[in-house]
């Protein structure tokens, strides 16, 4: 008989609908339930790609005894934390701040009243591994809330006062000089011969490689440059990056990049986008863009829903076990590739008989660099390169008949704008007319299914939207839009994006200025928790400054920059002291700082002359510039800027002051190589 989660629409929750546990979708029922008996409350979150909470739901959740022992003591609350990021927040502080560390699945016991007085992560059915097994778990949470309850009571009260959103410094001026030594922290943070920040597991912090790009741009500063590039190269040949159908994983569990955990999330994809077409814009090289376009054609094939938008993510498990749609021995290379492919492809992937994976297994990489491969073979880099392409066809071909990893198929609002907004700056750069159309129908499905009398939501599947969207919802929606508008010069983008900065600022804004998850009508919680680090999605309150900035240039109008500087000006401190966690909250005070480039095209969307103008500028990589074209439609940096001589005109300004208008691609280059 199912629960009480066969009615939710979270693949995750509908994981656990037949578990024997009597399991309460997070709300007031539950809590209303645990008040009314006087019981504890025990908070399960997770999320469906999982690779252990799928462990404990077999071990534990699945387990009629175990089911049996948390249903007669407390009253048990499933979350998924993709959905209730608000919540995860909250109790993920508490359990980091009890154990020192934290994690998914995530346990928490609270009071009825919602206060947690005890957690921790995974916990086995049996003790093992130097951690106590779960029944043991549940009967002492049981047993302290029974006897204990004054203890709980008192510490509850801390533990509210500890969870409360620290108040703000005062704000400080912001300076370069901040952004070069966050950018020097990264280099010296950077594993020099194998990439990435640290050991293992090693996770791909697209905001601190963009920032590095960003700062070598600016400055000409070649470590910043190595430096990122020394990581993207090597994801880009490891197995972190799925070498046969693009597209990468979450992370990777050895210091080398070469063995991921399998789960691909559609933000890390989303956000790597960018990274790698920065790259290829900075340095030309063709390698860069393909895995720039080899996980776009990913997100299209693999996780593009039929309904529109994006799922959220793909298990790491499969059903012949965790990795085993991935992996390869020698045999089964030569078996679909022939005896010569075969061994060929063995060595460029690094295929043995001995594997790096279970089994005898190897995950795909390319230990050797392809020019290495080359070299050693006496043949031309790009007859090696078209033989690896079409070995990676063939052996895709021959994947598509396992059994693939299972998808969840939720669209998340925040996670979909950033896959929208690198269809959209990548369709832009690489003139890649079927990347616009899929960025400009993910906007069409998310305004149409995920905005709600102008209000954003968190989550929509099957038909069904709900939850109500968090700061990262409405600013990661609000900055893709912009660059939509940038993209195609429709001003209805620019228009949508208006009115959700005015309900980032109506909704989300204190009155002292800061700015909250939640919006200020939402679900009343234990605290109101504000997340300012990326983590792993880039902060919500750091895409609502760059939007309110970018908004500013187009507009002229300096409210929405004083907006953006609240969130800026207290917490810049933090850049240059914790870079892997405030790359994104870099960027917009990298913005901030300037100068920027206000560029406006006047001419007619679907003219040949306005269109090469536009090429002309989304060429280059440019940070710190906006981009306005078209006709004016209420767009304030097109008013006044008339086309001359009946042809497409740039205009170059700042501060909306304009150099001399040109129509030439020519004068437009000439215009923008020159410094702002």
């Amino acid at each position: 008989m199912a629960n009480r989660l066969a009615g939710e629409t979270s693949p995750y929750l509908q994981q656990h609908k037949d578990n024997p546990v009597d399991w309460y979708p997070w709300g007031d029922e539950a809590f209303a339930r645990a008040r009314a008996e006087d019981r504890p409350v025990l908070l399960s979150i997770g999320y469906s790609s999982c690779h252990w909470c799928h462990v404990m739901a077999h071990e534990s959740f699945e387990n009629p005894d175990i089911a049996a022992k948390m249903n007669g003591s407390f009253v048990n609350i499933k979350v998924d934390r993709e959905e209730r990021p608000d919540v995860d927040t909250i109790y993920m502080q508490a359990v980091q701040g009890m154990t020192g560390r934290g994690g998914w699945p995530m346990t928490v016991f609270l009071t009825p009243d919602g206060v947690p007085y005890y957690g921790g992560t995974y916990f086995p059915p049996t003790d093992r591994m130097g951690m106590p097994a779960f029944p043991r778990v549940l009967d002492a949470a049981a047993d302290a809330f029974r006897t204990r309850r004054q203890e709980i009571e008192t510490a509850g009260v801390r533990m509210r006062d500890a969870l409360k959103p620290p108040q703000l410094p005062e704000g400080e001026a912001i300076s370069a000089a901040q952004l070069d030594e966050a950018a020097t922290r990264l280099v010296q943070e950077t594993d020099r011969r194998r990439g990435g920040f640290g050991d293992a597991p090693k996770f791909p912090h697209p905001m601190a490689l963009d920032l590095l790009l960003r700062r070598s741009w600016a400055t000409r500063e070649r470590s910043f440059w190595d430096a990122a590039l020394i990581t993207l190269d090597a994801m880009a040949r490891g197995g972190i990056f799925d070498q046969v159908g693009g597209g990468f994983h979450r992370y990777s569990v050895d210091g080398d990049w070469a063995v991921p955990h399998f789960e691909k999330m559609l933000y890390d994809n989303a956000q790597l986008v960018p990274v790698y077409l920065h790259a290829y814009q900075l340095s030309d090289r063709d390698d860069l863009r393909d895995v720039c376009t080899r996980t776009l054609d990913y997100l299209v094939r693999e996780m593009r829903l039929p309904d529109g938008g994006f799922a959220a993510s793909q298990d790491a498990d499969s059903p012949g076990g965790e990795g085993a749609y991935f992996v390869w021995t020698p045999a089964q290379l030569r078996e679909v590739l022939g005896d010569e492919d075969g061994a060929f492809a063995a060595r460029v992937f690094g295929v043995t008989d001995g594997g790096n994976f279970e089994h005898g297994t190897t995950v795909l990489s390319i230990p050797v660099p392809l020019e290495q491969v080359a070299a050693a073979r006496g043949e031309s880099l790009a007859d090696v390169r078209t033989r690896v392409q079409s070995i990676i066809a063939r052996l895709h071909a021959a994947r598509a008949s396992r059994v693939a990893p299972g998808r969840d198929g939720k669209v998340i609002t925040a996670w979909n704008a950033l896959a929208l907004r690198a269809f959209a700056e990548a369709g832009a750069v690489l003139q890649r007319l079927d990347y616009l159309q899929v960025a400009q129908a993910t906007a069409a499905f998310l305004q149409q299914h995920l905005v709600r009398d102008g209000i954003v939501l968190r989550t929509w599947k099957d038909g069904t939207a709900h939850v109500a969207g968090f700061l990262e919802d409405v600013a990661h929606l609000c900055g893709a839009l912009l660059t939509l508008y940038e993209a195609t010069g429709d001003p209805r983008h620019y228009a949508d994006a208006l009115q959700l900065g005015e309900q980032i600022i109506a909704r989300y804004r204190d009155s002292d200025g800061s700015y909250y998850d939640t919006a200020s009508d939402g679900e009343a919680l234990l605290v109101r928790p504000r997340t300012i680090d990326d983590n792993p999605v880039s902060a919500g309150q750091s895409g609502a400054a760059e939007a309110f900035l970018r908004i500013a240039a187009i507009s002229g109008d300096e409210r929405w920059r004083g907006h953006a500087m609240e969130i800026i000006a207290p917490l810049a401190q933090a850049i240059p002291r914790a870079p892997l966690a405030f790359g994104s909250l870099a960027a917009a005070a990298e913005f901030a700082l300037g100068p920027i480039r206000e560029i406006a095209i006047a001419g007619e969307r679907t003219a040949a002359d306005t269109g090469a103008l536009v090429d002309t500028v989304w060429h280059r990589f440019d940070p710190l510039r906006v981009l306005a074209w078209g006709e004016s439609d209420g767009v304030p940096l097109l008013e006044d800027r008339p086309r001359r001589g009946g042809a497409a005109t740039a205009y170059v300004c700042h501060r909306f002051v304009c150099e001399a208008p040109v129509t030439e691609v020519a004068a437009l280059t000439q215009l923008l190589d020159a410094p702002a």
